[in-house]
């Protein structure tokens, strides 16, 4: 071969030989795929990556989600231990064992939504915004990060609340007249109501924590977040408990997010309830998606 056939002839490994496949058009490797399937786009692993290090670097975060779940656990317990039923009448069992073992999440879910809050609000306080819209000017990208990275821990640590709840109702309950002689089941997660029940409730928090993140982008102000999380969640059920018509008392209790989301948690006479318990969870979650696109495009406007 001559010598300058050897010259025009590529190296092997160079980008002179290959086809171009798996490079975008300016040059810059695909990184949306891989030779053993999908993975995701650069932007967003980039922006995950940064999301997760700041919540970890949070002042307090995981001391936050360890309360979350001792609180929502103690309650339960408390709950479980100052309850005390009887036989149930012919009309069958009113009370509802699996409800009063996860009432804990009532008040887990504040301290849930005060860390959905601070993972956005914090960054303003201190201006560091300023420097994450730098380096990812896709606003929408960063909030997408913002929730996955929020609602992962929180489900994580739901679970670990929900299952240790129901494990607690399950060994003090009996001494306090849930027996089956009484006419109610033993608590237990082989049991399709009891599982949706828990499955729900861990749901119930991340969503709890993503309605918490899409007002804390909207608002930017941590106190004026959380007041006004707050109050959708607690001020709903007093309003409906003081309006005297029965039929505007149904209709607040099929918008109420705490109280539409919580059905999920129901076991017994679920024909009474203004909707089923996944319609429940489902109004709830379109609370959440409603605050997530306001603060999105909170986020695009203001931060342009």
């Amino acid at each position: 071969m001559s010598q300058a056939a050897r010259t025009a002839r590529p190296e092997p490994g160079t980008g002179a030989g290959r086809s171009g496949a798996g490079r975008s058009g300016a040059g810059r490797p695909d990184t949306s795929r891989a030779a053993g399937g999908w993975r995701l786009p650069e932007a967003l692993r980039d922006a995950l990556h940064a999301e997760w290090t700041k919540l970890r670097t949070l002042p307090g975060a995981g001391w936050l989600l360890l309360a979350a779940a001792a609180l929502t656990i103690a309650v339960s317990a408390a709950a479980d231990v100052a309850t005390t039923a009887g036989a149930c009448p012919p009309g069958g069992c009113q009370s509802d064992p699996v409800k009063l073992s996860l009432t804990g999440v009532q008040a887990g879910q504040v301290i849930v939504a005060i860390i959905a809050v601070l993972a956005v609000s914090g960054e303003y306080s201190t201006g560091m915004i300023r420097v994450t819209l730098t380096a990812m000017p896709r606003r929408l990208t960063v909030l997408a990060a913002k929730a996955a990275v929020v609602a992962g821990p929180v489900l994580a640590v739901g679970a670990v609340a929900v299952l240790a709840s129901v494990l607690t109702g399950r060994l003090v309950l009996p001494g306090h007249g849930f027996t089956q002689s009484h006419g109610y089941a033993s608590l237990s997660l082989g049991s399709g109501p009891v599982l949706r029940a828990a499955c729900g409730s861990v749901l119930y928090l991340a969503l709890i924590a993503l309605l918490s993140l899409g007002v804390a982008a909207a608002v930017r102000e941590s106190a004026v977040a959380i007041g006004l999380i707050l109050g959708l969640l607690y001020l709903f059920p007093i309003v409906t408990s003081v309006v005297g018509n029965q039929h505007w008392q149904r209709h607040l209790a099929q918008i109420a997010p705490m109280t539409c989301g919580l059905y999920i948690q129901a076991t017994v006479n679920l024909s009474d309830l203004p909707l089923t318990p996944w319609q429940g969870l489902g109004v709830l979650a379109a609370w959440a998606a409603g605050a997530a696109t306001i603060g999105a495009l909170v986020l695009r406007l203001r931060d342009a």
